[in-house]
């Protein structure tokens, strides 16, 4: 095993790092969403933002693994760090740095591996994005370029530009957040020939809610909705808050009719949610949903205007009913 160099500026590139205040807080979704987003893009078992101490590395996010920090010494990303690009191993057991490394002979078993460095502000890296397998594998140049864009928006959130793609109030991705890993999906789901179904939500008598018990509790119940999205849609989809009381739910691999289902399931499911915090209100939402036909790809924009007006007809005829 060959211990990964310790980088010439190693001093300023601590300093760097600290200054983020970021080692050893929560998990926070503006980084979780990047590595389920990265884990699902390329179909691997595990996707980690990855932040290097002096002899530690630790897991800022991880997505398929349970461990949250391990030694510097036997890192793969401490070798990626001395890179200026995307470091690959496509079969660890054939690289004289990591065959005999306890990573590969022992739990992850890794195989193969492909990290980015994470810059701050002045160029130090002090970490990297990084995905792995147990299995062997090829990137390639596309790879590289979609695993590059993940990391910028790493380093962005890293140097706490999270507003630029986060929603302050209840830190899901906002608009611009979805616009941008929303088109990724759609691409990745283009070259793999699968479906994708785009859900637009608006909550029902919203302005009830703030006119009656105030702004305050608007927004609670604002975040209520979306913390419920987190729980019922983190490992299947991606979800944002576009404004207001719109929210949106983008499925990946799903049919129209099987995004039908997962909607039916998530009115129970909200129900659910809410009854133990006894609020003096229940949540409900119109929803409008259009499908996705990678044989013939619309812009997501197009797909969310589609479904925009959608749900207005199916509010419209709430409100007839009622």
């Amino acid at each position: 095993m060959k211990t990964p160099k310790i980088p010439a500026n190693e001093t300023q590139r601590l300093n760097e790092l600290h200054a983020l205040k970021i080692l050893n807080t929560p998990a926070e979704e503006r980084f979780d969403r990047l590595t389920r987003l990265a884990k699902r893009l390329f179909n691997v078992s595990v996707s980690v933002v990855s932040l290097l101490d002096a002899e530690h590395q630790w897991f800022k996010s991880g997505d398929g693994i349970n461990a949250t920090e391990t030694t510097r010494d036997i890192s793969f990303c401490g070798h990626a760090i001395l890179q200026d690009d995307v470091m690959v191993v496509e079969n660890a057991c054939d690289d004289p740095r990591f065959y005999d490394n306890p990573l590969v002979i022992d739990e992850p078993h890794i195989r193969f591996y492909a990290g980015c460095p994470l810059r701050a502000p002045n160029g130090a890296k002090v970490g990297t994005l990084c995905i792995l397998d147990s299995q062997p594998r090829t990137f390639d140049a596309e790879d590289a370029i979609a695993l590059r864009d993940l990391a910028s928006m790493a380093e962005a959130e890293l140097v706490n530009f999270q507003a630029a793609t986060s929603d302050e109030l209840t830190q899901i991705s906002n608009r611009r957040g979805f616009m941008t890993l929303g088109q990724m999906l759609l691409k990745e789901c283009v070259l793999r020939h699968c479906f994708a179904c785009l859900a637009f939500f608006d909550l029902d008598q919203f302005k009830q809610i703030n006119d009656t018990y105030g702004h305050r509790e608007g927004d609670r119940a604002l975040m209520d909705f979306a913390d419920a999205l987190k729980t019922g849609f983190r490992q299947s989809a991606l979800f944002a808050r576009l404004g207001g009381d719109e929210f949106v739910v983008l499925f990946i691999d799903m049919n129209q009719q099987q995004a039908n289902a997962r909607l039916d399931a998530f009115r129970d499911e909200l129900e659910n949610y809410m009854q133990p915090l006894d609020r003096r209100y229940r949540l409900k939402f119109s929803v409008g949903m259009v499908e996705f036909d990678p044989t013939q790809p619309q812009p997501l924009a197009s797909l969310l205007n589609h479904s925009d007006g959608i749900m207005y007809q199916h509010k419209k005829a709430r409100r007839l009913q009622s």
